[in-house]
């Protein structure tokens, strides 16, 4: 029987949890410089990222480098309904600290939306996740707002690289996985990159 996705999710958060911000902020430098060697981000005009809070893998870093290379960012904001519109990523003066009701704050872009579908734009999208398995399955937080991003995606025909950023611990065998999860085309961690299947 497959375990049960929330006590999953659970231990890998209690992980994060137990980190020092040194371990983060060693381990931010890492994943930005790992990530940037992808050729995907060499040649990427547009990708869709995100803040990381908390724990998760640092991405400021790595945000600012890929602006610095002229890439447009687009960041994320979330919608009531859980789903995701998008702003441009200017520097760390155009993120607003927004908070969701009872979950935690989230940095946001605070400038203009440009709406649910921008994401089709990106030619890579960096995915937040709490684990990946060795065939590409990611493990989301549960709140549904990326099945969303990725249902949209196919729906339009777009296909950027769908690229997850982990720390090292996060690379699993298997995760519980649903008929409505797609598998990611590489994990990036602060140790290196690990390819499941071509974009």
């Amino acid at each position: 029987m497959e375990p049960d996705k929330r006590a999953v999710r659970r231990r890998f958060l209690a992980a994060r949890n137990a980190l020092t911000p040194a371990d983060v902020t060693n381990a931010a430098a890492a994943l930005a410089e790992r990530a940037l060697s992808l050729p995907e981000l060499a040649h990427a005009r547009t990708v869709a990222a995100y803040v990381s809070v908390g724990s998760e893998p640092g991405t400021l870093t790595l945000l600012d480098a890929l602006r610095a290379r002229g890439v447009r960012v687009l960041l994320p904001a979330l919608l009531e309904d859980n789903d995701l519109d998008w702003g441009e990523y200017t520097g760390e003066d155009s993120l607003a600290r927004v908070q969701h009701g009872g979950k935690m704050a989230l940095l946001e872009p605070a400038g203009e939306r440009l709406g649910p579908q921008a994401v089709t734009g990106a030619d890579v999208v960096l995915l937040p996740g709490l684990a990946v398995d060795t065939r590409g399955m990611r493990l989301g937080r549960g709140g549904g707002s990326y099945d969303r991003v990725l249902a949209r995606l196919e729906r339009a025909g777009a296909r950027p690289a769908l690229v997850v950023l982990l720390y090292d611990t996060e690379v699993v065998t298997r995760v519980p996985e649903e008929p409505h999860d797609h598998p990611v085309h590489a994990v990036v961690t602060p140790s290196g990159v690990r390819r499941f299947s071509a974009p």
